[in-house]
């Protein structure tokens, strides 16, 4: 198995945004009109792993403002987790925020997600902050600094 590694700085074509919806309603239980969603957010990012056409992980992100990028989305398929195919979707994304000027990254988890919340906190990430979402479930703020 060979895990291809793609970038966008646009919107997807239909046929790429369709595998990555099923792939994060597989993770999340809910697509949450993420197409919409993603048409809305400003200098969008979205890093994906292939294996052939089959979309095994993504990451996606946008613009807070002009120093602060927001790492917003991502999963991968359960069946290809702990190959470090997250950890690779990190480095790919933060290495284009890094060049495109930005000086932090920023990202929300739930206690829930410890995997995620792990690989940020290895990946340099310190723990900036709470709040209680919209579902009444707590949030952790993370920042790290490029």
């Amino acid at each position: 198995m060979i895990i291809n590694y793609t970038e966008y700085n646009e919107m997807l074509d239909m046929e790429v945004l369709e595998r990555i919806i099923m792939l994060h309603t597989s993770v999340f239980g809910k697509s949450d009109d993420l197409a919409g969603r993603m048409k809305e957010k400003p200098k969008l990012r979205i890093d994906i792993a292939l294996d052939d056409q089959k979309v095994v992980g993504y990451k996606i992100g946008y613009a807070l403002n002009r120093e602060q990028f927001y790492s917003w989305l991502g999963g991968v398929d359960a069946e290809y987790r702990n190959q470090g195919i997250a950890s690779t979707l990190m480095v790919q994304q933060h290495r284009h925020i890094k060049e495109s000027g930005y000086k932090a990254v920023q990202t929300h988890t739930k206690n829930k997600w410890r995997q995620m919340l792990l690989l940020n906190i290895k990946n340099g990430f310190d723990i900036i902050g709470t709040y209680t979402d919209n579902e009444g479930e707590p949030k952790i703020i993370l920042e790290k600094k490029l």
